[in-house]
């Protein structure tokens, strides 16, 4: 029979040997998350047209004319009362400013095709918001709503989320979104007669395009690389 010494060795061994945890997976909802987006969907029913998960959270994508009730059943019945942020997004692919091949590296590389994140899009622009709770166990829910390209509209949450105000000035600005009802919608940060969304992918973006990018300013050569010991040299 073994002594007490080599059982607590041969447990130490095994647990050595064995095999690591793996990673909880990116797109995968814990019991709590779960409960939540079950509680969401029976809130809204035939609201929600897809949904997932991102690092553990719930990503919901709503009907537009749910937008506005989604914002309520989040704050007054899934206790979500602190409002992240609410913004937009693009997903065009940025057009190339520079030609492939060209060794130009001061452009990010873009995507060729259009693609959508989590819970899919039907179309080019989507708003999207993030909502928490601050009391009690700790909630959170991603919601998007699609857009329509030749019609950019949605419905404001200042009245469930006061907060909601600047963020929707701020999308509205930046992406050209009108939030019908909204109390104030003027802009936030760029002059009255400002012209166009600069955070359209398909907006021109001159500074960039016109000057090149600081990393690519000719750099100073170092003392005896200039050529003019050379020069001197021949001169002489």
């Amino acid at each position: 029979m073994p002594d007490d010494a080599e059982a607590e060795a041969a447990s130490a061994d095994d647990g050595e040997n064995a095999a690591p945890e793996a990673p909880a997976a990116a797109d995968a909802l814990d019991p709590e998350a779960s409960e939540l987006l079950a509680r969401f969907e029976a809130a809204l029913g035939d609201a929600v047209i897809e949904h997932g998960a991102v690092y553990g959270d719930v990503v919901v994508r709503v009907r537009p004319d749910a937008w506005l009730r989604s914002a309520r059943v989040c704050r007054h019945e899934l206790g979500c009362d602190y409002l992240s942020f609410v913004s937009a997004i693009d997903w065009m692919p940025a057009p190339a400013l520079v030609d492939e091949g060209s060794g130009d590296t001061s452009t990010p590389a873009q995507p060729r095709e259009t693609t959508y994140g989590v819970a899919g899009s039907a179309g080019r622009y989507q708003v999207f918001a993030i909502v928490e709770s601050t009391r009690g166990a700790h909630r959170r829910l991603v919601l998007k709503t699609d857009g329509d390209d030749h019609d950019l509209r949605a419905e404001p949450w200042v009245s469930v989320y006061p907060g909601a105000d600047w963020h929707e000035r701020e999308t509205w600005e930046m992406f050209g979104i009108e939030f019908d009802g909204h109390p104030a919608l003027r802009h936030l940060y760029l002059p009255f007669e400002f012209e166009g969304h600069p955070l359209r992918k398909d907006y021109p973006l001159l500074a960039r395009e016109v000057k090149p990018w600081p990393g690519l300013v000719d750099v100073e050569p170092m003392p005896g690389e200039d050529g003019d010991g050379d020069e001197a040299a021949e001169a002489s």
